[in-house]
Parts: structure tokens; sequence; C-alpha cells
């Protein structure tokens, strides 16, 4: 073997460790967080917890403490809390004395907020990863510096340069280019006046959007206005206080829970292809690449993969978080809890659709794998 092939095979080698070891780590954040919101709901509502794994199948290693076995299992591809007296209807007689401790004898209220609260500590680790970022980080923005002004377009009419920086739009100062896109795309086209500091003194223009068609983040053809310039690249960080950081975590973690939620929507209006929809095998090769990018990207990488988690989880589908939520509200309305063989069907179901789902996305992750 020559020298450069050995040296691709170390890389390739090193590549694929670190490609296993992120995926390994980012999945074991998520089920981690998941499962600790409902051992600790559980717990602080009077629920004994029997086991809480990471993982599946066989216990690997573990410890039992008090009455609860924590432990790793064999299969790293998710985790559980077994509650006392979570399977109800299943035949086996609960002692008298953990019936106090039962999660099926607990009022609807205690039960749902048990469920609710995997997905819920899911967003919060997003929240609590956005906040530091802001706070230590601060806030990097993009500014309004001109640098380039297309030929034939509103701004070379106007007069703008390149090196310009906009400060402010129609009187509205502006301090990032986002802030100067928003307010001349939403002029609906009519003429803004700018405000523009060139070479150490300011120089107001007026200039008249042009309308185009563009796509948006789902390849859905939107109609823009523009005024034909770009960004010089420049970039500055504005320190934000405890308060502002979080503001920022709240917005940035409220924009990806609805951007999640349109994302699935599109998808079943066929509007976004289920090509863009990814399994195990991408989400591995991307937590590798976050994770040579630096610790920042991997950790913003967890926050976006938790807030997924954590919206589908309340999906209601059986078998899901939000599947449990499902029935607990069928059964605040009829008084009672749902007939057990109508949930034993309907968490069938919810079994084979979810094997279909992964089946369907390791299918994209082979066909992304061979076709690249």
């Amino acid at each position: 073997m020559g020298t450069d092939q050995g040296v691709g095979v170390v890389q390739e080698n090193e590549r694929m460790s670190t490609t296993i070891f992120s995926f390994i780590l980012v999945l074991g954040i998520l089920v981690f967080f998941h499962e600790l919101g409902h051992f600790l709901a559980a717990r602080f509502l009077g629920v004994g917890v029997e086991k809480f794994s990471l993982g599946f199948g066989p216990r690997l290693i573990g410890k039992t403490i008090g009455s609860t076995d924590y432990r790793v299992s064999a299969i790293p591809l998710g985790g559980y809390v077994k509650m006392v007296g979570e399977e109800e209807g299943s035949g086996e007689t609960l002692p008298a004395e953990k019936i106090p401790f039962s999660f099926s004898h607990k009022p609807l209220i205690v039960r749902s907020a048990i469920v609710a609260a995997g997905p819920l500590f899911n967003l919060f680790l997003a929240l609590v990863i956005f906040f530091g970022f802001f706070l230590f980080q601060g806030m990097p923005l993009l500014l309004p510096k001109i640098g380039g002004v297309g030929p034939h377009t509103p701004a070379q009419a106007a007069g703008l340069r390149a090196g310009d920086v906009v400060a402010a739009v129609n009187g509205s100062s502006v301090e990032s280019w986002e802030d100067m896109a928003s307010l001349i795309g939403g002029s609906g086209g009519k003429t803004v006046d700018l405000e523009v500091v060139r070479e150490g003194g300011r120089v107001a223009l007026r200039v008249t959007p042009d309308k185009i068609q563009s796509k948006n983040l789902f390849g859905e053809d939107i109609d823009r206005y523009v005024i034909g310039i770009t960004a010089s690249g420049d970039t500055m960080i504005r320190e934000l206080t405890l308060f502002q950081a979080g503001g920022e975590a709240l917005s940035q973690t409220w924009w990806l829970c609805k951007l999640t939620v349109v994302s699935i929507g599109k998808i079943i209006q066929g509007t976004l292809s289920v090509r863009t929809l990814g399994g195990p095998i991408m989400i591995a090769q991307m937590a590798g690449d976050q994770a040579k990018a630096g610790a920042t990207h991997l950790l913003f990488f967890v926050a976006l993969l938790s807030i997924n988690l954590a919206v589908i989880n309340l999906f209601p589908i059986p078998v899901l978080d939000g599947g449990h939520l499902l029935f607990f509200g069928i059964e605040a309305i009829i008084r009672r809890p749902l007939n057990l063989r109508m949930r034993e069907i309907a968490q069938q179901i919810g079994i084979a659709l979810l094997v279909l789902l992964m089946l369907f996305v390791f299918y994209n992750d082979l066909v992304r794998i061979f076709a690249s």
C-alpha cells in the first residue's frame, strides 16, 4: 500500500470514528434529557420509577439506587423510564403498598404532566443551549454595509455605492442587514428613503424597489422587493444582557418549533419533498460534520435535533408521547379510560406507522450515500 493510500485510510478511519462518536454523543444527550423529563416529573409527582434506561435491550451496566435501576442498555437508539403501575391492564396485580406510587392510579392531570415532561425537557435543553450561546458569545450580526451594487438596478439608479452603510430606512434606524432587508422588503414596492453613511458623512437617498420572484426555505415561489445590492460580509457581535439573552433564546426556540411544524405540514401537503427526510445515517453524518466544525456547531445541532424530537413526540400518534396525551384527552371527555383493546389496536397501528417511517428514512439515507 502506498503512502497516500495509507494516509487516506487513516483519515477515513478518523472520520468514521468521529462520526460514530458524535452520533452516540448527540443521541445520548437527546435521549437522556427526554427521559430525565419523565423521570423528574414522575418523582416530583409521587410516582415510583423502576428503571431509567439509556438504550433498549439487555442491560450492559448500571446501578440500583433506592427502588430505581439506572442502566445503560445494549441498543443505543433511544431510552425509557419504567414507572410503577405504568402498564395498567396487563394482567399483573399490583401489590397494595405500591398503589400510592402507581402511575395508572394517579389523577389524569398528573399522568398528563409526566408524559408531557419528556418533550418539554427537550425544548428546555434547546433553550439552555441558545441562552448560553447568546449570553457568552453575544449576537452575531451581518452589518448593513453594501458590498456590491448590481448594474441597471434601483440601487445604482439611486446612487448607492459599494462601501455605503445603510443607517436608516424610512426614518427607522437599522443595526443589521436583516433589519434593512426586512424594511425594504416590507415596502410593497413603494419608494423608500435611505440614510447612508459614506466617507464619514451622511447621505439621503430615495430608491424604489423592484419586485422579483424568488424561492423561500421550502422551495415555493414568492414575490420579494429588492433594490439590487449585496452584503459586504462584515459582521459584528452585539453583547447581550442576561434578560436579552433569555429573550433571544426564547425567540430562537419558538422560531425553530414553528419551522419544524410548518416543514412537516409542507411534507404532508406535498409541497416539500419527502426526500428531505433523513434517518440515523443522515443524522450521524451531520453530527460528524458539525463536530469537525467545532463544539459550538455541534451544540447548535443538538439544540435543533432536540426541538425536532420534542415537536415530533407531541404529534398525536399512538406510542409517542402525543399519542398518550391524546388518550388522556379522550379519557377526560368520556370520563373513563379508553377501552384496553382499542388502545392496543391504536398502538399497533402507531408502531406499524413508525416502522414504515424508519424504513423509508433508511431508504432515503442509502439513496443519498449511493448517489453521492
